[in-house]
This record gives structure tokens, sequence and C-alpha cells, in this order.
């Protein structure tokens, strides 16, 4: 399959979904994040257990949810739990393998907002806010993040840290006291950024077929470092691509016959 076959949304979705194994046990963010968790369940990890911060544990829709009540979760679930027995016992309790989380933005320590665009006090833009997210960047085993790659997005300090990935860098998590290893792997419309093992900073290990790594350092709001084995990501295979475009056409056709 070459290059054009696939659009960029669709190579950024099945790149993510691969980082998820079978038996993951993962929270999922609305949005990107469950489109790419469900794809992995539905295609090489069909037991990876997704939990949504409404308290669904082993859900399995057959469309991606509108939001973290949307009834589809709640009918598909294992079981359905309080929002506090989720975060005490599954997030508190050690027992999330992965967070699985979007943002609006992200700078070079993997740091997400989702707060505000601007100062705080008088904002640009006033977000969505955190939800459960700093909760689950503190404590999930590790964090993946999705999010299209642009400058406005990709800045070197964000304006509002509202979950802290590696925050300053270096080993600011382990003297911080928290358990969770933050922030592993970033994935992209453009390519996969992974931490520096010791400075803690994004660095381009992936570049998508057809990205060059100078079209990502252009899109990054800081000057990326770039990996000297600096790998392409494997092209989308057929089962991915039809198992990703029948879950998004499932969607779109609920929700016309809904209105």
């Amino acid at each position: 399959m070459n290059e054009q076959d696939f659009t960029a949304d669709e190579m950024m979705t099945v790149a993510a979904s691969r980082l998820i194994d079978d038996g993951t046990v993962c929270f999922v963010g609305i949005g990107l994040p469950s489109a790419a968790a469900n794809l992995a369940r539905i295609t090489h990890a069909p037991e990876a257990v997704l939990i949504y911060e409404s308290g669904t544990v082993g859900a399995k829709p057959s469309l991606l949810p509108l939001s973290i009540g949307d009834s589809e979760l709640a009918e598909t679930a294992d079981m359905v739990v309080s929002t506090a027995e989720i975060f005490r016992y599954w997030l508190q309790g050690g027992r999330i393998t992965v967070g699985f989380l979007g943002a609006a933005q992200i700078d070079r320590f993997g740091n997400i907002n989702t707060t505000v665009i601007g100062e705080y006090a008088q904002p640009k833009t006033r977000l969505p806010g955190a939800g459960g997210a700093p909760e689950i960047a503190a404590l999930a085993g590790q964090v993946f993040v999705i999010m299209r790659q642009s400058r406005r997005g990709f800045v070197e300090q964000v304006d509002f840290v509202t979950s802290a990935g590696h925050l300053t860098g270096g080993d600011w998590r382990e003297r911080a006291g928290l358990p969770g290893r933050g922030p592993s792997t970033v994935i992209t419309d453009l390519g996969v950024l992974e931490p520096h093992p010791e400075s803690r900073e994004l660095v381009l290990t992936h570049v998508h077929p057809g990205i060059e790594a100078d079209d990502v350092r252009a899109a990054t709001g800081w000057a990326l470092a770039v990996a000297d084995d600096l790998a392409v990501t494997p092209a989308p295979s057929e089962g991915e691509l039809a198992a990703l475009r029948g879950l998004h056409e499932r969607t779109r056709a609920a929700r016309d016959r809904a209105g």
C-alpha cells in the first residue's frame, strides 16, 4: 500500500493503535485516543480492557462515543462502576497500564494544556478543562498522547500546565514522587516523538511515510531534536484501514439516523 491510499489522520490513528498490546488496561480519552484504542481492540488487541472516566470497564463500543456519558459505552461494558471507584481502585491502585490522552497544547517536556490558551485570567480561548487527565498523567503506568502537529499546538512551554508530563525535564517525576512514567510516546499526523532517556525532552524517532524530518521541525515550536536512527512508520495495512474506516462509517450512520 502506498502513501496515497490513506490520509494523515488515518496514519496517525493506526500508528497510535499499534502501541496498545493485547491485555493492556487502557484509560481512554474521548476523540482521537478513543478511535485509536478501539481500533486496537477490533484488530490486534481483542483482550485490551478499555476504561472510560464515567465508570465503564471493558467497554466494547461498535461506534465511537461522543462523550464519556455515551450510552454505547455502558451498554457494551463488562461492568459499570462509580467514577470514584475508577479513580481510587483502578487508577490510584496502579491497575492502569496506559493512559491515552489528547491535548490542545503540548511542550517539549510532554506537559499538556487543555485549560486555556493565553493568560489564565484573560485567556484568548478557554478550553474544555482537565477532567481526569491530571490524575491519569500522574498515575498511569505510562501515557500516550495523540494530536495533530502544528506550531500552535507544539509549543516550547504550554500556556497552562493542566497535566504534568516531565515538567522541567530530567528526573522531575521521580523527585515529585509520581509513580507513573509519564508521556512515553506522542503520536502525530507527521510522526512519533519520544522523551530522551536523560533530559526527557521530546525527540523525533519516527516519520510517517512521505514525511521528512524538516516537515516535522517546521510544525514544532521549539528546536526539535531528531534521533540518529530516525525510522519510517510502516504504512497502514489493508486490514487496519478497513477496520478504521468501518468504525467511522458506522459512527456516521448512527449519528445520521439519530438526527
